[in-house]
């Protein structure tokens, strides 16, 4: 008997005996001492980080892949995903269907130039590899990084899509369900992404320590002037160059010897001092006084 009918599509199998069928086949790969990686989805969202929600949106984003995509929303979330591996440069998965089968995706490695590009404007933004991972970044790294073309992303052109169905469209519902269960995988294990695409991502925050001083003081704060320095800690503070002149100012009037020499303190008159002083004053006063009288009576 045939699998399929006159139209050449097979027949329709329920949910409960797909699920029968895939539990089989992980059971089987299990005793063969094979790894399973099912997608499990916990909830009525596909994707819940920044990470996996931004692979979505990307994918979305194409028209190329918007009008298949939804085909595989289904099939995601009734975990017919039952195995998704992810490596350099491509995603391998088995999903349940009317039987089970192989899914291969192979996606282009990061362009060096658009690698440097990204890690370029990324520098000296992101603090951590733990904040990169967890999405805790600015919202400019996220445009950066998400931004169509240009992005860590990949496009419809970088992506080869195969399934071994017989269904005659490239993206069918089986390969939709994949690309679906890539987000959901880059919630738990967002590195990946970085794996996918040949990239390390740990050169983003190695951007930012070999980002010359002079680029990072700029973004850390401005500099302050002189005077304003001065005017903070109360002090004068002279920035001076080469010849010994403040930049840009005219050469200081030469200062005389005299000038240049410390101030003399003048020493304090004692109150005793002042007293004799003063006495000295009025005896001479009275002296001249008499001598005065002395002539006038002698006259």
């Amino acid at each position: 008997m045939s699998r399929f009918d006159d139209d050449g599509w097979a027949p329709y199998v329920p949910v409960a005996k797909r699920r029968r069928q895939a539990a089989k086949k992980v059971a089987k790969m299990k005793k063969a001492g094979k790894s399973i990686h099912p997608i499990e989805i916990v909830g009525r969202k596909i994707a819940t980080t920044f990470w996996g929600e931004a692979w979505g949106k990307n994918l979305e984003s194409y028209s190329d892949f918007s009008n298949r995509l939804p085909r595989g929303r289904t099939y995601v979330r009734n975990g017919s995903v039952i195995d998704l591996k992810i490596e350099t440069g491509r995603v391998s998965a088995l999903v349940s269907g009317t039987d089970i089968y192989n899914v291969d995706i192979k996606i282009k490695s990061l362009p060096k130039k658009r690698w440097t590009g990204v890690k370029k404007e990324c520098a000296g933004q992101i603090s951590s590899l733990i904040e990169l991972l967890q999405g805790s970044i600015s919202k400019g790294v996220m445009e950066i990084v998400t931004r169509k073309g240009s992005g860590l992303f990949p496009s419809p052109r970088e992506i080869s899509l195969d399934c071994s169905c017989p269904d005659w469209a490239t993206m069918c519902k089986h390969v939709a369900a994949t690309l679906y269960g890539v987000g959901v995988r880059l919630d738990d294990e967002p590195e990946l992404l970085f794996s996918l695409r040949g990239v390390d991502a740990a050169e983003l925050v190695e951007a930012a320590v070999a980002q010359p001083p002079s680029a990072r003081s700029s973004r850390r704060g401005r500099t302050l002037k002189s005077e304003d320095l001065s005017s903070v800690f109360g002090i004068d503070i002279d920035l001076d160059t080469d010849d010994g002149n403040p930049k840009g100012a005219p050469p200081p009037p030469k200062r005389s010897k005299k000038t240049a020499s410390p101030k003399r303190t003048p020493k304090k008159t004692t109150s005793k001092a002042k007293t004799k002083k003063n006495t000295s004053r009025k005896t001479t006063g009275r002296v001249t006084a008499k001598t005065t009288r002395v002539k006038k009576d002698t006259m």
